[in-house]
């Protein structure tokens, strides 16, 4: 089975208009939405902003459809000068750029579980090489490479330049990370694709409604490739 997370709606309803035998079970305040697209198995969720709504549904999604990979799919500010509006960035990995025990004498971004510390939460190589394979011809460039998450709307330039220098990440949003982390824990394989929202000088409220249908459309593309490939 495929788990498909969405920070939009209209990513969610893009996918469930080609879903055979849908079928919808609420939990936490979250409906899951399972079925067949092209003869797959696939379950959709659309969890919300922020972290803690994205682990707390992807959580949710492992105990209850057991999915062979999950894929986060959403948008994101851009932290490098080459990345656009409408560019594509696929996870090789991902960090949660707000973890911060710098006053321990702890690196900035450490995620302490309960038999490890580590920075970065490695997606699956297989299947980001596959959807990357998936996002080309769109109509814009495609990176594979670290992406940054965090529980805060990053609109300043020196802000978008402190994550990037700090963590060598591309893009930086406030979910993927999270689904990651909690796949890691749950040893499932797992994706982030971000479509660039608004590039690297500022980042305005209204470039995320500006540019939200046009993300949504080239990821959901996207997504319907990687399914009928999977």
């Amino acid at each position: 089975m495929i788990g498909i997370i969405c920070a939009l709606k209209i990513e969610v309803d893009g996918l469930k208009a080609l879903m055979e035998n849908a079928e919808a079970t609420k939990k936490a305040g979250l409906e899951f939405i399972s079925g067949k697209i092209f003869d797959k198995d696939v379950v959709l969720l659309e969890c919300g902003v922020g972290k803690v709504n994205a682990a707390v549904g992807t959580q949710i999604m492992i105990d209850l459809y057991k999915p062979d990979v999950v894929i986060n799919s959403g948008i994101a500010g851009s932290l490098s000068k080459d990345l656009l509006i409408g560019d594509i960035v696929i996870s090789s990995d991902c960090v949660e750029h707000d973890i911060n025990c710098t006053a321990l004498e702890e690196p900035r971004g450490q995620i302490t579980f309960t038999d490890e510390k580590r920075i970065d939460i490695p997606a699956d190589e297989k299947y980001a090489k596959l959807l990357a394979e998936c996002c080309e011809n769109l109509g814009s460039s495609v990176r594979i490479g670290r992406i940054a998450s965090g529980d805060l709307f990053v609109v300043y330039r020196r802000q978008r330049e402190v994550i990037a220098m700090e963590f060598g990440a591309l893009c930086c949003e406030m979910m993927g990370a999270a689904v990651g982390h909690v796949c890691y824990m749950n040893k499932v394989p797992f994706v982030i694709v971000r479509s660039i929202s608004d590039d690297f000088k500022f980042n305005k409220p209204e470039n995320y409604e500006d540019f939200k249908q046009l993300a949504a459309d080239r990821t959901i593309k996207a997504l319907k490739k990687f399914i009928k490939l999977d």
